[in-house]
């Protein structure tokens, strides 16, 4: 009997594959790095089959992320309203996720990061590239401010859901999300639109 040579076909493991892959390929390579062709050909599989799977290299991603809501659904929200109301909407909207029954999934790979250099890769590249850009790209702001803007955004929505669901800190643990919202929001519509020291 002679060993089959060439592409995995569509079976129960190919979409495993197809996703260990990936998650090797983002925390390695990043998002914009990683390609759906060498995805593909890690997992021995043909490109066409990735898409059949998962649509898009964002939905890739996703999945690869094991993260239960598209921010590609949010982004419209907290950009839809006048410009200075965007850091209060963001705070709203994360919270929403965070605190509902799907964000389980992400304390889970919250915590993760925390110890894991690879879930941390992971997790910088989904903020970053599937969040942040997706809404300062919309804000009309200095392109070379970007990573800077980002970044500090980061630190207080991570910071948040730390503190939170992780750490459980008293009252940021069980306040009303408007009440944080209305505190947060102003900080990180500084991040996202104010004046940045030069």
């Amino acid at each position: 009997m002679t060993r089959r040579t060439g592409r995995r076909p569509g079976n129960p493991g190919t979409r495993e594959a197809i996703l260990d892959a990936a998650r090797t390929a983002f925390a390695e390579r990043g998002f914009d790095a990683a390609s759906i062709r060498a995805i593909a050909g890690t997992a021995e599989v043909d490109p066409a089959l990735v898409h059949h799977y998962f649509g898009s290299k964002d939905q890739l991603f996703l999945a690869a992320m094991n993260f239960p809501v598209d921010p590609g659904q949010l982004v419209p929200k907290v950009l839809a309203g006048d410009r200075d109301g965007v850091g209060e909407r963001m705070v709203r909207i994360f919270l929403g996720v965070w605190d509902s029954p799907a964000g389980s999934a992400g304390v889970a790979l919250l915590r993760s990061a925390v110890s894991n250099e690879w879930t941390a890769r992971l997790l910088r590249e989904f903020i970053t590239t599937q969040v942040l850009r997706r809404v300062l790209e919309q804000l009309d702001v200095d392109p070379a401010q970007l990573p800077l803007r980002g970044s500090l955004v980061a630190t207080q929505m991570i910071g948040l859901a730390m503190m939170r669901h992780v750490v459980r800190l008293e009252p940021v643990a069980s306040a009303d999300p408007e009440t944080l919202a209305a505190a947060i929001g102003p900080t990180i519509q500084r991040y996202l639109t104010g004046p940045l020291p030069t």
